[in-house]
């Protein structure tokens, strides 16, 4: 039986084994032995010479000393000549002290026993000999020698019906295995499609022909002995299909190249493609913000509330339903941008530099932009807002007091104008006079009211209110009229005056009524104006100042009654005294318009408007409170969710930095967490539309809470984005750890180390920091020059950009290649020459027969032609494109 153990084979015979076999099936021997002497004989031609029996040739030891030098290529000891027993023992010995030497232990075969023919170990020997220098060599995965040369069998023949190659021995039987290699590697020598597995004479005859005439490999075996044998000898099937592996060797070493530049190749077209994917969407997010960005900066104000408002829904749309994909896409972007330089680096590849303008960095300034403008944007809608309200009630405001005046000094110009003094009497003269002064006083009063109507003018024109024309134009009519009132009183008061000397006393009681009358009757005027006069508050504090202040004007109300009742007592005077007295008195009080009827309607009216001004001031009060409702319950809310942000934000901090586990643990516990993070959402949502309900109110402030709805969107897009950047670095590292054979223990030691330095748990490590880090490692960074210079070469491979901190990623990469092996640009190079027949070019024939057919468009489509000497037409230059899949490329 054979053994192999510890790379040696060992040939060992324990008492009769190799009988016993023999008893099992007689063929076996006979098969053996013409598989055996084929074997010899197709390496012994080359030396010129035969053997016809097996035990008989090799006796004297000369053919086998002379089949060992064929097959190892070296040269044995001289063999002796001479027809003595002892030479020919001699000679079998060198032969069996050669086999020794090649690591082969040789157990109860002896000198003596091949010399005396004994058949049994003549051939042990020779399957010796076969195992050493035919089969021991193959190796597929790492394999055994046997375990190799059945896989490369079974990869060959599995995709062939009827073809199960699962031993040596009876899967072998029915000739479709040899046929079916013959066919993989040489098509065109069997029509395997008109081979019938019931056939097995036929199928084995086909291979053994087809191999000796085309393939030079002699017949070893018997299609009669495999048919009738119940089990075919192992040895010997071993053997012939050896032959099959080495006459396909050359093939199989271009297999090998051709299976390394294919994996090359889908590397670099799997990245040009995550290239391609990165570029376009930082392309579209760029684009995104570049029209987003002018709609934000747009401040063209509207004219009206309901505009504005509709602009303020619209940026809500647009906070609510355009931007969030837009996040999303931006952390997918970096994401993308990470997994990519993590892959190029896992290859040996340059790291991915985006075209110019689509940095990472790039894309963060614009969105920096993007959320700069946002922001502006808001706070000028709010303050549009504030303005038009303020506008809409100060424009109300004018025309209420506009209105009020132009109904006061209706009909004033006419009277001013009229020329009754000339014909009146001396009473009428006095009266009109006592008249004319009466309105003077009133005019005075008026005074108040003009002014108050220009500064609001003037307010309205400040805050640029777009119907400014109207008011200006309606100001300026109020102003001049007033302006020619002032002028036709002046005139009329200095003709009046002129004729005054010509007037009797007239009735002190009217005058004294309409002096008193008058300026109650322009207090009932403005206590009307002040009670219909439309309010603007935004806080409770405000609504109970102008409750108050109308507390205060109800409070003064006994004290106008008392002043109302005295005039009409002047008035029930007046009537007393004519009653009295028969005084004929024509028409009404001379010097004044003002009735006690007028008096009693305007005093019934301001006691009407009271208790609307109530309700009014109660219905804003309910409304303020409302207001202080809705701030509290967003306080209530942001008061959480802001702290809680933070934590997460820390908690996720920390555990990134105290991570346990393997990776898969980790990035399962992180994905988990960000479910619970993501499952708060509705949190946040519930919160949105409370911020909408505060700014539907027309609520611009909030003293229960320092958390504004900005602050709460800008930390929840960080948190997710953290998270997200988190599960990625795990990906990354798990891509590092199965990319480069890295351990579990290994990444759990680096990460102890690491964490360890990290004292801050700030996730990077400082130059010192990172240098112990390495010492415990076990690096030699010695305090001398010579260990300044590899510390500062390690620091421009781990911190290419001088920043003096060093990211766990970077560190995890700087390990990995420190412990693990990487495909070159020199194995590429090797690939192609075997592909290229050891030539210093390659032909595109050559690619597309060698490779798949993409895969060798992609290499003729990149590949520089071929300038050396040697060259021949339509060559290609594959050492150039080796060296540029490792350097900077376009490729």
């Amino acid at each position: 039986m054979e053994q192999e153990c510890d790379g040696d084979i060992v040939y060992m015979q324990q008492e009769d084994d190799w009988d016993r076999d023999l008893l099992l099936d007689p063929a076996w021997e006979k098969q053996q032995r013409k598989t055996f002497t084929a074997w010899c004989n197709s390496h012994l031609r080359k030396a010129g010479t035969q053997i016809e029996n097996i035990e008989e040739d090799f006796r004297d030891g000369l053919k086998l000393m002379l089949l060992l030098e064929v097959i190892s290529g070296e040269r044995l000891a001289k063999p002796e000549r001479g027809k003595m027993r002892v030479h020919k023992i001699s000679n079998v010995n060198k032969a069996l002290d050669f086999i020794a030497s090649k690591g082969v232990k040789l157990v109860s075969i002896g000198a003596e026993e091949i010399v005396d023919g004994n058949a049994k170990m003549t051939l042990g020997m020779i399957w010796t000999i076969i195992l050493r220098f035919a089969i021991q060599d193959i190796s597929v995965e790492e394999t055994s020698a046997k375990e190799g040369l059945l896989l490369w069998c079974q990869r060959k023949t599995a995709p062939y019906k009827n073809v199960n190659i699962q031993n040596f021995h009876i899967s072998w039987k029915d000739g479709l295995g040899f046929c079916a290699l013959i066919h993989r590697h040489r098509p065109e020598l069997i029509d395997y499609g008109k081979l019938r597995k019931d056939d097995p004479m036929t199928n084995l005859n086909t291979a053994f022909d087809v191999a000796e005439k085309y393939l030079d490999i002699p017949k070893m075996l018997d299609a009669e002995d495999i048919i009738s044998t119940l089990r075919p000898d192992e040895k010997a099937v071993m053997t012939y299909v050896s032959c099959y592996y080495h006459a396909f060797s050359g093939k199989q070493k271009a297999e090998t190249a051709a299976n390394r530049i294919c994996k090359v190749l889908a590397v670099n077209q799997e990245n040009e493609q995550l290239m391609e994917d990165y570029e376009k969407l930082a392309s579209d997010l760029l684009e995104w913000i570049r029209r987003t960005i002018p709609w934000l900066e747009n401040r063209l104000p509207e004219n009206t509330m309901q505009a504005m408002q509709q602009k303020l829904e619209d940026f809500r749309d647009y906070r609510r339903l355009h931007k969030p994909p837009k996040v999303q896409e931006k952390c997918q972007l970096e994401i993308n941008f990470n997994t990519l330089q993590t892959k190029l680096r896992l290859s040996n590849r340059p790291a991915f530099m985006p075209s110019e303008g689509r940095m990472v960095s790039d894309i963060n300034n614009a969105w920096g932009n993007l959320e700069g403008a946002e922001k502006g944007y808001e706070e000028w809608l709010l303050n549009e807002i504030r303005r038009l309200e303020r506008l809409d009630h100060l424009a109300e405001k004018f025309r209420q007091k506009a209105a009020i005046h132009e109904a006061w000094t209706d009909g004033k110009e006419e009277m001013l104008q009229k020329r009754d003094y000339e014909t009146a009497s001396l009473s009428e003269i006095k009266a009109l006079l006592k008249k004319h002064e009466a309105f003077e006083s009133d005019l005075a009063a008026h005074q108040d009211r003009v002014e108050q109507i220009a500064a609001i003018a003037q307010e309205l024109n400040e805050l640029d209110y777009y119907d400014s024309p109207s008011v200006n134009a309606r100001c300026q009519q109020i102003c001049d009229q007033w302006d020619a009132l002032g002028a036709m009183t002046q005139k009329r008061s200095e003709a009046l005056q002129k004729t005054e000397k010509l007037l009797e006393t007239i009735d002190q009681l009217y005058l004294e009524f309409a002096k008193r009358a008058a300026p109650f009757n322009n207090w009932m005027e403005g206590a009307m104006e002040d009670l219909q006069d439309t309010f603007i508050v935004h806080t409770i504090e405000e609504i109970q100042g102008l409750s108050t202040a109308h507390e205060q004007f109800k409070a003064t109300l006994p004290e106008a009654d008392k002043e109302r009742q005295a005039i009409l007592g002047i008035h029930n005077e007046i009537a007393k005294i004519v009653q009295t007295y028969h005084v004929n008195i024509a028409g009404t009080n001379p010097y004044t318009t003002i009735n006690p009827q007028e008096v009693n309607a305007k005093w019934d009216k301001v006691r009407q408007l009271v208790p609307q001004r109530d309700q009014a001031l109660i219905e804003e009060h309910a409304r303020q409170q409302n207001n202080e409702r809705l701030r509290k319950q967003f306080a209530n809310q942001a008061n959480v969710i802001g702290p809680w942000i933070q934590t997460k934000m820390e908690e996720i901090g920390r555990i990134s930095i105290e991570m346990h586990g393997t990776l898969e643990d980790q990035l399962t516990h992180l994905r988990q967490y960000e479910k619970s993070i993501v499952n708060y959402k509705p949190k946040i949502d519930q919160l949105e539309g409370d911020h909408q309900l505060i700014q539907e109110a027309l609520i611009f402030d909030n003293k229960h809470t320092k958390y504004t709805m900005e602050h709460i969107r800008v930390g929840w897009e960080q948190l997710l984005t953290t998270i997200a950047r988190t599960i990625n670095e795990i990906e990354n590292q798990i891509l590092t750890r199965d990319a480069k054979g890295i351990s579990q223990e290994q990444l759990n030691e680096f990460r102890a180390s690491f964490n360890h330095f990290d004292r801050d748990r700030s996730g990077t490590l400082g130059a010192e920091e990172f240098k112990a880090c390495l010492i415990s490692l076990g690096f030699d960074i010695a305090n001398d020059a010579q260990g300044e210079n590899e510390f500062s070469r390690i620091m421009s491979i781990v911190d290419p950009n001088r920043m003096g901190l060093v990211t766990f990623q970077a560190f995890i990469d700087f390990m990995s290649r420190e412990t693990a092996d990487t495909d070159t640009a020199d194995q590429v190079v090797a690939s192609f020459k075997v592909l290229a027949g050891d030539k210093n070019y390659i032909l595109a024939d050559e690619l597309r027969r060698e490779l798949p057919p993409d895969q060798a468009d992609y290499c003729i489509a990149r590949m520089a032609p071929y300038t050396g000497p040697d060259g021949v037409p339509g060559a290609l230059d594959y050492m150039s494109f080796s060296t540029a899949l490792y350097g900077e490329s376009d490729l």
